[in-house]
Parts: structure tokens; sequence; C-alpha cells
């Protein structure tokens, strides 16, 4: 996989640009990258999605191998790893934001990227003045984990969803 999606990727795009009925071809186009090993997710990820009742979450418990698991023990190690610099960085965060951060998929997702050699896909931005929560850009620019955002990865694919009427 050289790419690996964070959720918000895929609930932006279900509710704004790349919504299921006016733009099916993004979702099967994600299926077919992920067939030739350019795009996945983790499990960490479908659980969040999942959660919801909409077609979404439909889509991911009908594409669950789309989501990589995170058991493995060099995804462990590196978990630990993103771990121990997020608590390095709790003096200057708010209150409750490292245990905020280390509930959720992002920390996975960068452990997971860091295995894989993988580029995390996220809307989230780079925001080195951060104070309110952790970001997924900030933890990978430290730890040399490439991130970019969706129109970026689709550029760097050469996605084309193109009508034919």
């Amino acid at each position: 996989m050289n790419h690996l999606l964070d959720a918000n990727t895929l609930i932006e795009a279900k509710n704004r640009y790349y919504g299921m009925a006016i733009c099916p071809g993004f979702w099967q186009w994600l299926l077919l990258k992920n067939e030739a090993l350019a795009l996945s997710s983790i499990a960490p990820v479908m659980d969040e999605l999942t959660k919801g009742n909409d077609e979404l979450a439909d889509w991911a418990k009908e594409n669950a191998g789309f989501f990589h698991i995170t058991n493995d023990d060099a995804t462990q190690e590196a978990f630990a790893q993103v771990a121990g610099l997020v608590a390095d960085q709790v003096p200057r965060m708010k209150i409750g934001a490292m245990e905020e951060f280390l509930a959720g998929a992002d920390p996975w997702l960068i452990a997971k990227a860091m295995t894989t050699g993988a580029t995390l896909v996220t809307h989230e931005v780079l925001n080195r003045d951060a104070k309110r929560k952790f970001i997924i850009p900030n933890i990978c620019e430290q730890l040399n984990v490439p991130f970019l955002n969706t129109f970026e990865l689709l550029h760097r694919l050469e996605a084309r969803f193109v009508l034919l009427a």
C-alpha cells in the first residue's frame, strides 16, 4: 500500500464533493486502486466509519478488505513510538489532548504508515502552533512520514472520473 486514508477523507468525500449517489466513480476508483495496492486504510478507521448508520458505514462493511489490521508487531512498536512522541509534547497541549488522540485511529494510521512506507492522506493541515489537539500532519512531520490531502492524491494517482452518457 502506497497511501493510507484517514477517516476524514472518506467522510468529507461522502458528505460533500463525491457523494455516493452523485459520484459512484470515486468509490469504484478507491476499490480499483486498493486492488492495485496503491491505497487502503486501516481497521481502526473502519471502526470509526461503521459506528455510523449511513451509506459510508455500509460501504466500509461491504469492503472490509480495504482496511488493514494494525495488530502486527511492527505496527504495535511504531504505535509506541508515536505515543512516546505525543507524551513528550503533553505540557504544551490542552489537557486531555493526548488521551483523545491516542484513543482514535490517527496514531494507528501514522504507525502503519511508518511500518509500510506509505503516505498518509488526510484533510488535516500542518499547524505547528496547534495546542488544542494533536493533528496528523504535525506528528507525521516530526516522524518523517509523508502526508498529503485527497486532491493531491487524486492528481498523484491521475484519477479520472469521466461521464459516459
